[in-house]
């Protein structure tokens, strides 16, 4: 094998893969990229045996072949090297020299034989999405997923079809948010779980081609990523974005029936301002924690007066001004999930709707019923 790429290529390249290697690998050669070198292109490729990231870069390539080298060393000559340009073949069968203007380097590997297999998917269903929409769902779902894998199938996010849009639908048993987007799938039943980890590696992946097409550069804006593929099958999902594809085992099992939760009857609805309540739970947040997060919120007429109970650090209320429509109410919430929540929100009223004490409070953002984020109660602790 060998062929000359550009720096920068390949170092982006490396970094995008390198995502797919898991910091304790079941086996030694899981630390490693695989290059392969055919046509006008080479693809690099990782894989931790549950994720696999796969993209392809320009090469002018002389002979075809392939090698798999320690991913860590291999990103270590491409971060420090200065020159625009690298020249990369093999040597000795498991050898891989990278010589540039200023550095000749050589990186001990294997060869390709030994690296495990990345097949493309057998394709049950495919759709896709459009990149704007699919960066909202994943921002507003993926941080309310479990980040333990006690219970797997609350470690990802929940994909339904629902009237022609996708759903999405994340919990961790005390909180859930859920959202929908349109898509354009060919039809058939899309019900699939897939891991957290996958979905937010797709953000990044997405983040970044979003963020080069922003440079201007017009190499850039030729290729910026407006639409991306998913093809699913029973057991695994793909997904492809412009020169990359990100595979992944699916989670078995089924996904709880959130919906009986989600009150159907509100008592009372609150608009919030945003700023001021999250200026408030953060400031009362230093003492909720000393009581189980616990702050309690009572609606009245044009007003929430917002509490923590009495610690040894000390106590904390306020009253905001806000509009109250039906009936007086109460609820203690986590101010822990509070924040989390409003660390995902940018608008300048949120919706709170209540049934009682007992039932979750559910959180909207006005002008958009595609959305809502659902917090179970706490116990009121009464002074």
């Amino acid at each position: 094998m060998k062929f000359s790429c550009t720096t920068s290529d390949l170092l982006q390249a490396l970094q995008l893969v390198s995502r797919a290697i898991s910091g304790q690998q079941a086996l030694p050669i899981l630390g490693n990229v695989l290059l392969e070198a055919e046509g006008k292109r080479c693809t690099i490729s990782a894989t931790d045996l549950e994720l696999s990231i796969v993209t392809s870069i320009e090469a002018d390539i002389e002979n075809e072949g392939a090698i798999t080298v320690p991913a860590k060393a291999f990103l270590n000559f491409a971060q420090y090297n200065s020159d625009d340009r690298v020249l990369l073949e093999t040597s000795e069968g498991t050898q891989l020299k990278c010589t540039s203007t200023q550095a000749k380097t050589v990186i001990a590997g294997e060869t390709a034989q030994e690296y495990p297999t990345i097949s493309t998917i057998k394709k049950e269903q495919a759709f896709s999405f459009d990149v704007e929409p699919l960066l909202e769902a994943l921002h507003f779902v993926t941080f309310a997923s479990a980040k333990t894998t006690l219970r797997p199938v609350l470690s990802g996010v929940y994909i339904r079809e629902e009237k022609g849009n996708l759903v999405f639908v994340a919990t961790d048993s005390y909180r859930l948010s859920e959202i929908s987007i349109p898509t354009n799938s060919a039809g058939g039943e899309i019900s699939c779980i897939v891991p957290t980890k996958v979905l937010e590696e797709l953000r990044n992946i997405l983040g970044a081609h979003k963020s080069d097409s922003k440079k201007g550069d017009k190499k850039d804006s030729e290729t910026e990523t407006k639409k991306i593929d998913v093809v699913l099958s029973n057991q695994q999902i793909e997904v492809h974005i412009g020169q990359t594809t990100l595979l992944s085992r699916l989670i078995e099992g089924k996904f709880p029936d959130y919906q009986q939760i989600i009150p159907k009857d509100n008592s009372t609805v609150s608009v919030l301002p945003t700023k001021e309540l999250v200026t408030t739970v953060k400031r009362m947040h230093y003492f909720a924690k000393e009581a189980n997060n616990n702050l309690t919120f009572k609606l009245s007429k044009e007003s929430v007066h917002i509490a923590t109970p009495q610690t040894q650090a000390g106590q904390d209320e306020t009253t905001l001004a806000a509009g109250v429509s039906g009936e007086d109410n109460k609820i203690a919430l986590s101010s822990s999930y509070l924040l989390d929540f409003l660390g995902h929100v940018d608008c300048p009223e949120l919706e709170m709707h209540l049934t009682d004490s007992m039932h979750p409070a559910v959180f909207r953002i006005p002008g958009n019923d595609r959305f809502l984020h659902l917090i179970m109660p706490l116990r009121i602790q009464e002074d």
